[in-house]
């Protein structure tokens, strides 16, 4: 089961008490390919740990670490103000050739500032 982020730039916006239409964030998060992965797994398609650590091919206590990694910087994000950028990580996009040419990612798309792109997600 391969999934990859449509959306990769999340910023705050400030409350309904009015003021600036938008808060700039000063700060960002760095949320991981597979930290997001992780996240839509367990918590969106709730499942447990050892189904979604085997859907990515990893051990439970390796998805355990990356859950846990993901949900304290979007608690940070949340709490600070912060914005969530979702980029780089090790991870290969599920059914990609090994051989086959790069993907052009979308506008906004920084691969390889951090982490290390393979271009392809988890077995399914």
């Amino acid at each position: 089961m391969g999934f990859q982020p449509n959306f990769l730039y999340f910023e705050p916006r400030a409350g309904a008490r009015g003021g600036e239409p938008y808060i700039h964030a000063i700060d960002e998060k760095i949320l991981k390919v597979e930290e997001l992965e992780s996240i839509r797994l367990k918590d969106y398609l709730q499942l447990d740990q050892a189904e979604a650590a085997k859907s990515m091919g990893i051990s439970q206590p390796t998805f355990h670490r990356i859950i846990t990694e993901a949900h304290r910087k979007i608690a940070e994000a949340f709490v600070e103000g912060k914005a969530i950028r979702v980029e780089g990580g090790n991870y290969v996009i599920a059914g990609a050739k090994i051989n086959a040419p790069p993907r052009r990612m979308p506008p906004g798309w920084r691969g390889g500032k951090r982490g290390r792109v393979l271009l392809a997600s988890f077995k399914s």
